[in-house]
């Protein structure tokens, strides 16, 4: 098993969480978890993770989420509601990176601890902290796994990208712009997608994160070029829709499938080889440690540290395949299985 940045952002965890088992100085310490919706399994997973841990360290904590994804109006009213309410700190994943910072700098104001959980905010200095996957390995991880499977057939790849959405979220570009550079293709800026020159990029569309968005953005790209043989798909939803516009027309054994997130229908995808590879991340122990550094901060007063050589609180990423490449770190699908989420 070769997952050495899995360890890295457990071994983090473990410091963390022994900073966090510090003796308590401040008592009735309330804390806000507020997720973009309540329905996606990664976001029910972190709700279960923060609960656990609130529960263990005498944390009361209370849950919001928006009614869709992009609902900011609803993240800004929990927002109020949570410094209303005297809350010590707040960890939410935001659905609009940057409309929803002007209440979080009241809330900081306020004197409440702001952690954003796997999406940085726009800037991400508008929180206190950031503790996520790094987005930008995840995408790297998938993206020499496929040029080192395709071996001598990447010089000649056709690639589709399905993206999140056309506002480009800070993950989507991250995601999409690591798998990019990890294939071997010159990012002109990395702060967006779109602009490449490479021909092997044949071109992007958006897919909503979903089954069906990843569908029919499948199908539109496939118009553009049908001999497509290679697909990026930011999360595993998007990669299944993807597989059936693929199998509708016959090539669902000949196009090589990527993806990024590690929720266990994802990691089954991968076991059944609709997706080849994808890079999992681990919810629970971003809301936990979340969580773990709310109650340090309402005891000492303590903000937590980013890791080292980041500018944000690596929580682990691991690729998971049963086709391994040489020179790319990975681990099956049965390992992946024990670590999945949803």
């Amino acid at each position: 098993m070769k997952s050495g940045t899995l360890k890295g952002g457990l071994l983090a965890a473990v410091a963390l969480g022994a900073l966090a088992a510090a003796p308590a100085f401040a008592a009735d310490v309330s804390a806000c978890l507020i997720t973009k919706t309540d329905t996606n399994p990664f976001f029910v997973k972190m709700r279960e993770g923060a609960t656990a841990k609130a529960a263990e360290l005498g944390v009361t904590l209370s849950s919001y989420a928006g009614k869709v994804d992009g609902d900011n109006e609803s993240q800004v009213a929990a927002v109020e509601t949570c410094v209303a309410n005297g809350a010590k700190g707040i960890l939410i994943t935001a659905s609009d990176t940057a409309a929803i910072t002007p209440v979080l700098q009241t809330a900081r104001d306020a004197g409440v601890l702001v952690i954003a959980l796997d999406t940085p905010l726009e800037p991400a200095s508008a929180a206190d902290a950031t503790f996520a996957t790094d987005n930008f390995q995840a995408g790297l991880l998938i993206g020499e796994w496929a040029k080192a499977t395709l071996g001598d057939k990447a010089a000649d790849a056709k690639i589709a990208l399905l993206d999140l959405a056309i506002s480009q979220p800070s993950v989507d570009v991250l995601r999409d712009q690591g798998f990019l550079q990890g294939f071997g293709v010159d990012l002109k800026d990395p702060n967006k997608w779109g602009d490449e020159d490479d021909p092997r990029v044949v071109g992007h569309d958006v897919s909503g994160g979903n089954e069906e968005g990843g569908r029919k953005a499948m199908e539109n790209l496939l118009i553009t070029e049908p001999d497509i043989n290679l697909v990026y798909t930011i999360n595993e939803p998007t990669a299944a829709g993807a597989f059936e516009a693929l199998k509708a027309v016959g090539r669902e054994g000949d196009v090589l499938i990527v993806s990024v997130d590690g929720g266990c229908p994802g990691v089954t995808n991968v076991k059944e080889g609709v997706i080849g590879a994808t890079s999992q991340q681990y919810p629970m122990q971003m809301a936990a440690l979340g969580i773990e550094a709310i109650k340090t901060f309402a005891e000492t007063g303590e903000k937590p540290a980013p890791t080292e050589g980041k500018e944000f609180f690596d929580t682990g990423v691991t690729l998971i395949t049963d086709k391994p490449a040489e020179g790319v770190d990975s681990i099956d699908t049965a390992k992946g299985l024990d670590l999945c989420w949803g």
